[in-house]
């Protein structure tokens, strides 16, 4: 399904929202849950990778509370520079850009990881929340990716 989603982007010329990759998974209790820790690579930007952690409720815990179809909105983020920086053309509004999402219920909540330019200061932030349709979530981890000092290479120019 990813790759279908991939190759229809490539085609139309889109750029696709980032694949995870889970690179580590830790059990907690005995209940089957664990934390998730995934690699996000941001598509727009090369040289940056960041680490998403969640928590993935297991069967037993689901069986056990009810509220069977969805994990918790807790989330945590680290962005680092893993190569050199080349950034595409990229969202420069206060909204940011979402760079990644996926569900965390059956139906309407996603985790989302949205990228957010601070020109003043010359970074890169990265902010993790949980969308949801009722009552939204104040759930949130925040990472910062300074740009300043590095040989950063701008495909559209640096904005002025």
């Amino acid at each position: 399904m990813r790759l279908a989603v991939l190759g229809a982007a490539f085609l139309l010329g889109v750029a696709a929202p980032a694949l995870a990759e889970e690179v580590g998974r830790v059990g907690v209790d005995w209940l089957g849950n664990d934390i998730v820790v995934e690699a996000v690579s941001d598509p727009k930007v090369e040289g940056v990778t960041c680490h998403f952690a969640y928590f993935d409720r297991g069967v037993i815990d689901r069986l056990q509370k009810g509220n069977w179809f969805e994990n918790p909105s807790n989330s945590a983020i680290s962005c680092h520079q893993t190569g050199p920086i080349t950034i595409g053309k990229i969202d420069m509004g206060e909204k940011g850009e979402e760079v990644f999402k996926q569900g965390i219920s059956l139906f309407w909540k996603k985790q989302v990881v949205k990228r957010i330019y601070d020109k003043k200061n010359n970074a890169l932030i990265y902010l993790s929340h949980s969308r949801q349709v009722q009552d939204g979530s104040a759930k949130m981890a925040i990472s910062t990716v300074p740009l300043y000092g590095q040989n950063v290479v701008w495909t559209d120019g640096k904005p002025q």
